[in-house]
């Protein structure tokens, strides 16, 4: 079985590489920070699905069903309402400043420090976020796989991030527009026959196993208890937040927009991404309960982001186990192309300006612009391997709850900078920007025993309105 999952891994990653051969053809620098301003907006639309997805999706979301039941999805819906104002307010923004690096939006509006805070944040946030949605895919495929063989994890991640930095460093957002469409096809695909597999164990029809999930203890959706972290209200504008600064703050899932001709052609493959979402998201958590429900039925001791794994590769068929890791590894290489690129354009764009110097050749850029991705390629390993010594049952919760701490800043600095007149003391920007997510991480910490409460994803906009608060506070009108 684990020389078959090799062989089927081998092959994806060959077909991944022929793809990445002919997309990063002719490829400038041009082409890898906005894919020459040519990216079809379907096509770009499709592919933001695997990079929003990731392993921790597809791991962790199944597993969280056992938690949270299905009001995750008041999330999903509160992830909808943000893709709505990005499209909205923070898209048309970004086209009319023509910019490659969002965060140069706050240099035109406040200055050189909020530039470079607002990129810090950026770099802090995806650093920590992608190497997590690595973590778990490297994870279970060390475990099921290589670590048979004798292989440490060590060298399991050092190998997986040559081979992803060997696709991307050339091609940039170019090549990873559609790499990303192959990787979200293959992992919706996963997703599906999944489910039929698991519908065929139970001897159900897929219509069968939806009854099944519908009338169980799992479908239910709304939590009125206030202090509940998973009290309605707060999952609705938690994920509202969560979308708006994890996309439309986000350099990486930004950059590949930026890519598209012009903003009409942005908006719509933001529309169309955000309705898409939701449906697959929704599988995801019935494929989750399905798993559950099979477990019992089963007495297989597994949850959490074990369920998933445990359940397609020890109790159902070969077919399902090659199923399940092709799904986990189209999850893992859209999770660190774009963080790849989106991070690299961010310290060559906003710290070096890189693409303005005009004291260097365009083979000078070239070699700054691979050592910096290379620098960054060697940050994951060492990222990735500090969570697997502190690992925990529900990843996707702890990816949310940096989020709420890290993307803060950024959410208080952009809303500040859009829906203010006043201008800042820019000096003093870096230290809003500090002590804003410090203050929220000691509340999340204290905030049961202090006041009864239990903070969710919510957090994320008490700390954005903490900096605009500081913001404010080190302004004077303009």
């Amino acid at each position: 079985m684990n020389t078959v999952i090799f062989i089927a891994f081998i092959a994806y990653t060959v077909l991944l590489f022929t793809i990445t051969w002919y997309t990063a053809r002719h490829a400038d620098s041009k082409s890898f920070y906005s894919g020459n301003k040519k990216s079809p907006w379907f096509v770009v639309a499709y592919g933001m699905i695997g990079a929003s997805l990731s392993g921790v999706t597809f791991m962790s979301v199944p597993g969280w069903v056992e938690e949270r039941h299905f009001s995750y999805m008041l999330t999903v819906a509160g992830f909808f309402l943000g893709y709505l104002v990005i499209s909205l307010v923070l898209m048309p923004t970004y086209y009319k400043l023509n910019l490659i690096s969002i965060y140069q939006y706050l240099n035109k509006r406040f200055g050189k420090f909020s530039h470079k805070t607002g990129s810090f944040y950026f770099l802090l946030s995806r650093t920590l976020g992608a190497s997590l949605r690595m973590f778990i895919v490297i994870f279970f495929l060390h475990k099921f796989v290589f670590q048979t063989w004798g292989m440490s994890f060590e060298l399991s991640v050092t190998l997986f991030l040559i081979l992803i930095l060997l696709f991307t460093i050339r091609g940039g957002v170019k090549t990873i527009v559609w790499t990303d469409t192959l990787q979200t096809t293959f992992m919706l695909t996963a997703l599906i026959m999944c489910f039929i597999m698991v519908a065929n164990a139970m001897e159900l029809s897929f219509g069968g196993l939806l009854s099944k999930v519908w009338h169980s203890d799992y479908n239910s959706y709304i939590v009125t208890e206030t202090s509940s972290r998973l009290c309605w209200w707060k999952q609705i504008l938690g994920g509202m937040f969560i979308s708006i600064a994890m996309t439309g703050l986000d350099q990486e899932m930004m950059q590949k927009n930026l890519s598209c001709k012009n903003i009409r052609s942005a908006q719509k493959n933001m529309i169309t991404f955000s309705l898409t979402l939701f449906i697959v998201n929704f599988l995801f958590l019935f494929l989750g309960a399905a798993l559950y429900i099979y477990a019992g039925e089963n007495s297989i001791q597994a949850s959490g982001d074990d369920l998933f794994a445990t359940i397609a590769i020890q109790h159902l068929s070969p077919v399902a186990g090659i199923v399940f890791v092709i799904g986990l590894i189209s999850a893992l290489y859209p999770s660190a192309d774009g963080a790849l690129t989106s991070l690299t354009t961010a310290v060559s764009i906003d710290f070096f300006n890189l693409e303005n110097r005009k004291d260097f050749t365009i083979k000078r850029k070239t070699q700054i612009r691979h050592l910096i991705h290379l620098c960054f390629a060697f940050l994951f390993v060492l990222v990735i391997i500090f969570y697997y010594h502190h690992q925990n049952k529900h990843l996707i919760d702890i990816l949310y709850q940096v989020a709420s701490i890290t993307y803060g800043p950024l959410l208080g600095l952009f809303a500040f900078g859009l829906f203010s007149k006043h201008q800042v003391n820019d000096k003093f920007v870096p230290v809003i920007c500090f002590l804003a997510p410090l203050l929220c991480f000691i509340l999340s910490q204290n905030s049961v025993k202090w006041f009864n409460y239990s903070f969710d994803f919510e957090l994320l906009v008490l700390n954005g309105m903490l900096t605009y608060l500081g913001m404010f506070l080190i302004s004077k009108k303009n």
